[in-house]
């Protein structure tokens, strides 16, 4: 899914322009990246708000449009209001086609009712890390990584080594010989 947003410079920054902004609807943002200096924008709440709860959302390559220009971008940060559903502040990194992101990526479980662990041993799979950092072109960047456990039996710990990347995109801990370990199984033994 492509997500395309719409942003405008902002003159007035500081806590009392940020919050005369979101009174107005608007989210302060920042847009950096590709070489330049970063620059204060602004961004409608609702349509980020919404897009923000999306999983897929956090991985996409994004089209922000800022002044009749387009950039490519990802969501590099963003602050939440304490209590309120409301968004405080977004980072953007401009992308470029051709250079190697670092992104963190979610990690979905495959398969868990079906594994010996849970279906024989009356067990179940916990995440311990429910996302890795990746390294890949913004093109490659997966919505998530499916990590299959349909053979796991209790007392079993999986490690990044285990989960199956797509082409072209590479765990940054394993590039550096860490096999961290990714989910636990628990359950009776027999």
């Amino acid at each position: 899914m492509t997500y395309e947003i719409n942003a405008v410079n902002r003159e007035d920054q500081g806590s009392g322009a940020s919050r005369r902004l979101r009174r107005e609807g608007q989210v302060p943002a920042v847009l950096y990246g590709e070489g330049t200096e970063p620059v204060a924008i602004a961004v409608e709440h609702k349509a980020m708000f919404y897009a923000l709860e999306k999983e897929n959302f956090h991985t996409a390559v994004i089209k922000l449009n800022l002044d009749g220009k387009s950039h490519n971008v990802i969501v590099r940060d963003f602050q939440m209001h304490p209590f309120k559903p409301q968004v405080q502040h977004i980072d953007f990194q401009a992308v470029d086609a051709n250079k190697e992101v670092k992104i963190r990526v979610p990690v979905h479980l495959l398969n868990a009712e079906v594994s010996p662990a849970v279906k024989l041993q009356g067990g179940r799979v916990s995440l311990l890390n429910t996302t890795v950092e990746v390294l890949t072109l913004p093109g490659n960047i997966p919505a998530a990584l499916d990590l299959d456990v349909s053979a796991v039996t209790a007392g079993q710990i999986l490690h990044l080594s285990d989960i199956k990347f797509p082409e072209g995109v590479t765990c940054v801990a394993l590039k550096r010989n860490e096999n961290l370990p990714v989910a636990a199984v628990t359950g009776k033994k027999r």
